[in-house]
């Protein structure tokens, strides 16, 4: 391999590999909640949370009871199976992180509307 091949080859693994963590730095936010509806994480609230989390950019989840779902879908939520009293943690990876585990947190903060 000539010197010009070598230090080109050198050149684009130097800039592939920045790229590559550039990409990859997404901002992470983790927040935890409490249910404290009556009925806990039934279909409406699961709708709520799948439809919230589904205008946002980043790459939500939610963890509970040993298991991490995603939450932009609706049946993932509800295998959560979350009832009064549990605490779920909120977790965001991404440019809207911040914001998405904000909105998230606010719905479970007003009890998703429920009394």
């Amino acid at each position: 391999m000539r010197d010009g091949q070598r230090q080109r080859l050198e050149t684009m693994t130097e800039t592939s590999g920045t790229s590559q963590s550039e990409a990859s730095a997404g901002e992470d936010c983790v927040r935890q909640v409490l249910v404290a509806n009556q009925l806990g994480l039934h279909a409406r609230p699961a709708s709520q949370i799948a439809r919230e989390a589904q205008g946002f950019l980043a790459s939500i989840s939610l963890v509970g009871q040993g298991q991490t779902v995603d939450a932009k879908s609706i049946l993932d939520v509800l295998t959560l199976a979350a009832g009064p009293g549990s605490t779920i943690e909120i977790r965001a990876s991404g440019e809207d992180a911040e914001a998405a585990v904000e909105r998230i947190s606010q719905l479970f903060a007003t009890r998703f509307g429920e009394k």
